[in-house]
């Protein structure tokens, strides 16, 4: 088969490994965090919701990232991001058991999850879909993976974000309202799971906004700290 033009394929690099992992889909789960949810006027226990970003919407750790058309509103979002692969997942991937859904996990990395906002509460407040709020250009930034064995008790982990110096988010992994087994097996009922796939489990509260000339910085312990900025 001939292709009528080439197509860069998404991927995120790993620590320690020549080595890199081909992205195929990113999920996100909205108000993971009963602080978040709160915050954003939901409860503290509600079954998880799904969204998703494209592939080519993953930036390399360290970019300068150009602030987002059509928008005024641009809000951070740190995330520990779950990475999927396995031969078991590759044979099976619906309908997973949480032992099974534990066993999907590849790394973790450090995500920011930026929102558009403006457009994010526009679309709720006409009932569309927030495609253009969450899947847009530069939309997810990832530092590079870490393989599962080398990242220690993840649950354990504080996770954080830095802007400009400044601590704008905090939170424990432990605080997730729903674990990273249950969503990946929740997630496993809505959809086939592949190796490459990303899923992006929440963010702690303290989300907020960030403008052009901004530095940020996400950190999860022992993984490798995220670092981007928005162009000035």
């Amino acid at each position: 088969m001939t292709l009528l033009f080439a197509i860069q394929n998404p991927s995120v690099a790993i620590v320690g490994r020549p080595e890199r992992f081909p992205v195929n889909r990113i999920y996100c789960v909205g108000r993971n965090y009963a602080a978040h949810a709160k915050e954003m006027g939901g409860t503290e226990r509600e079954s998880p919701f799904f969204f998703s970003k494209p592939a080519n919407a993953v930036v390399e750790n360290g970019a300068q990232l150009p602030y987002p058309s059509r928008t005024a509103d641009l809000h951070h979002e740190v995330e520990l991001v779950v990475a999927l692969a396995g031969a078991a997942l590759a044979a099976k991937g619906e309908n997973l058991s949480l032992a099974e859904a534990g066993a999907a996990v590849y790394g973790y990395a450090v995500g920011l999850d930026f929102t558009r906002r403006d457009l994010q509460a526009e679309a709720k407040d006409k009932g569309r879909p927030w495609d253009v709020a969450k899947g847009f250009d530069n939309s997810a930034p990832l530092s590079a993976l870490t393989p599962a064995a080398q990242a220690g008790d993840i649950g354990q982990a504080q996770i954080s974000l830095l802007v400009n110096g400044k601590e704008r988010q905090h939170g424990a992994i432990s605080d997730l309202i729903w674990n990273i087994p249950e969503l990946i097996a929740e997630l496993s009922t809505f959809y086939r799971l592949q190796p490459g796939d990303l899923i992006f489990t929440g963010t702690p509260a303290g989300v907020a906004a960030v403008v052009a000339g901004d530095v940020l910085e996400g950190q999860i312990d022992n993984l490798q700290p995220l670092r981007i900025s928005i162009k000035s």
